[in-house]
């Protein structure tokens, strides 16, 4: 009888008890019929025959294993190398990061009923590369446009990548965005990669001794975001309370009108 040593190991990769079941029972025995396998998985599991047949197909679509299924001949079964697990634990951390991603799509909503239900402002606080993401996706929450002061140069210097993911997936979900930022020839090209059917844009004019914008700032609903991005460190907060941001939406709009800056 087949004794079952690596069924833990094995699972903490990603995989079911009954697939890491059948895949190493499929090691030890080499390429075999279904029936063989059937025959030789330990009792104990109380697998059914149609139960192992199902995981031998579930391996197969993970490429954990491969058929041999000839006209006139009994179909087999025949192990991957174990490497193989790797795509499946790289398959998981993806799965996380889709599911880490969405997830944070709704969090904005939850902190602001929690907020809401405290009766306080609320502020978060988040550091690095993966704060100032989680501090971009949560402006993807917006029920309304999103109004936005941008530090173009800082943006293009320090989070590229961010930025290009994070504009895809508001344009493709529709997020409305009306922002300010400095005409300078980078502030044009920035801009003109934008879809404009989602996102309105204001040059407003400046000296070249007075920087009007060194953050990236964000009004939606009932909340402002500042992203601040240096050498030394990168930097985002989210407030949530309706005064502070109804404040900052008016002063914002008043600008907009007042500035005799381009509209494209």
């Amino acid at each position: 009888m087949i004794q079952l040593e690596y069924i833990d190991e094995i699972v903490d990769t990603g995989l079911s008890k009954e697939q890491a079941i059948i895949y190493e029972v499929l090691l030890k025995l080499g390429e075999s019929p279904a029936s063989v396998i059937a025959k030789a998985v330990p009792s104990g599991t109380k697998l059914s025959r149609p139960l192992v047949y199902k995981v031998l197909d579930e391996l197969i679509e993970l490429d954990l294993a491969s058929k041999t299924d000839e006209i006139g001949k009994i179909a087999k079964f025949t192990p991957k190398h174990p490497v193989a697990i790797t795509k499946v634990i790289d398959n998981q951390k993806e799965r996380i990061e889709r599911t880490k991603k969405q997830f944070l799509a709704t969090s904005g909503k939850l902190s602001s009923l929690f907020n809401l239900s405290v009766g306080k402002p609320g502020v978060q606080f988040y550091e690095g590369k993966d704060g100032i993401w989680e501090v971009l996706v949560d402006s993807l929450t917006a029920t309304e446009e999103i109004l936005s002061y941008a530090d173009v140069d800082a943006v293009v210097k320090y989070i590229p990548d961010l930025n290009a993911e994070y504009s895809a997936m508001r344009e493709e979900q529709n997020v409305f965005k009306r922002v300010m930022i400095i005409d300078s020839a980078e502030g044009r090209k920035f801009i003109s990669s934008y879809d404009h059917n989602v996102t309105r844009a204001k040059l407003i004019k400046s000296d070249d001794n007075e920087l009007y914008f060194q953050n990236v700032m964000q009004i939606y609903d009932n909340k402002i975001s500042y992203i601040t991005l240096t050498n030394d460190y990168l930097i985002g907060i989210i407030i949530t309370n309706k005064n502070i941001a109804d404040t900052h939406k008016y002063l914002f709009k008043s600008l907009w009108e007042l500035s005799s800056g381009k509209e494209i």
